[in-house]
């Protein structure tokens, strides 16, 4: 095998020796910046660029957020509507019934002190009526009113100071439902009546004389509909804001049969009396029913008997 030697020219030799070093300073400056670079502890390092968070990731943050957020919310919506919805209110119909007693001689002065008491309260008199006891039969008394439901108990403790409740009954109805109708059908006749104004004002519009007729018509049944439903919430409305109260005055009865003061002879002599009146009664009822038929029969009769009697006299006294 031959080796050839490779022979350099002292002149190439030089320039290109000087590259080399070159390119070796270099690379030993190089190296020594980064030895410098990483030996430095003290050196202030540049703040981290912030990384962004990936989509899936935020959106997932956010998710949770909104979950835990929602219950929040909804209670907080729950309780602003509580706020703002108001209590419903109930409309109550009560009536009371009362049956007192009072002594036979105070029935009349207790009714009047009773309904002159309800001119001074917000008391409404609705009826009364007073029969005072006679001979035949006993006295009683009745009043019927309403009465707002700040006052009754002034009217009660007013009655109670005249006469003595015996039985008091107290009912009451709910008339919620039926006001709410009535005044949801009330706002809808309303809001259908001025709408039938307002055709009737529009004078853009162009109507023949049979729709406005027909308008005019409408209008008027609406109204009159209108005026019935508000009489039925002022009826409603009477019903629910007083209480009906009807006071039933009776006189006191005393209970002698079976009790100590029970005497026979004291209740003979007080039926003797009357007794004695139904007989002269019946007696005057029976010569009222007989006296006609004496006159007609009667008298023919005596005179027949007469006649007869006169002629035997006579026959007699020729045989003699």
């Amino acid at each position: 095998m031959t080796h050839r030697t490779l022979f350099v020219s002292p002149r190439f030799a030089r320039p290109r020796t000087g590259v080399a070093m070159l390119a070796l300073a270099a690379a030993l400056a190089l190296a020594g910046c980064q030895r410098t670079e990483v030996a430095s502890p003290d050196a202030a390092a540049p703040p981290p660029a912030p990384m962004s968070a990936p989509v899936g990731f935020a959106g997932g943050m956010a998710m949770k957020e909104r979950s835990r957020a929602a219950p929040q919310v909804e209670q907080a919506a729950a309780d602003a509507g509580q706020s703002q919805q108001a209590p419903l209110q109930r409309y109550l119909a009560v009536r009371q019934d009362l049956n007192v007693e009072v002594p036979p001689e105070q029935l009349g002065d207790a009714w009047a002190k009773v309904r002159d008491l309800c001119g001074t309260l917000q008391c409404e008199l609705l009826s009364s009526s007073l029969l005072r006891e006679t001979p035949r039969q006993p006295g009683n008394a009745m009043l019927e009113m309403r009465v707002a439901p700040a006052d009754v108990d002034k009217l009660l403790s007013g009655l109670a100071g005249v006469a003595k409740v015996v039985s008091q009954n107290t009912t009451s109805e709910d008339k919620t439902a039926e006001v709410i109708d009535v005044e949801a059908r009330i706002k809808n006749r309303v809001e259908f009546r001025d709408s039938l104004r307002l055709m009737l004002r529009d004078t853009v519009t162009k109507r023949t004389m049979a729709d406005l007729l027909a308008i005019q018509r409408t209008l008027s049944d609406t109204q009159a509909e209108l005026d019935a439903i508000a009489t039925q919430r002022k009826v409603l409305e009477q019903q629910t804001s007083k209480q009906h109260i009807q006071i039933q005055f009776t006189p006191t009865r005393t209970l002698s049969q079976g009790g100590t003061s029970y005497n026979p002879m004291m209740r003979a002599l007080r039926e003797a009396g009357s007794v004695l009146a139904e007989s002269v009664g019946v007696l005057i009822t029976f010569l009222a029913a007989v006296l006609p038929w004496l006159l007609l029969v009667g008298l023919p009769l005596a005179w027949l008997v007469r006649v007869l009697w006169r002629r035997r006299r006579q026959g007699a006294s020729k045989i003699a």
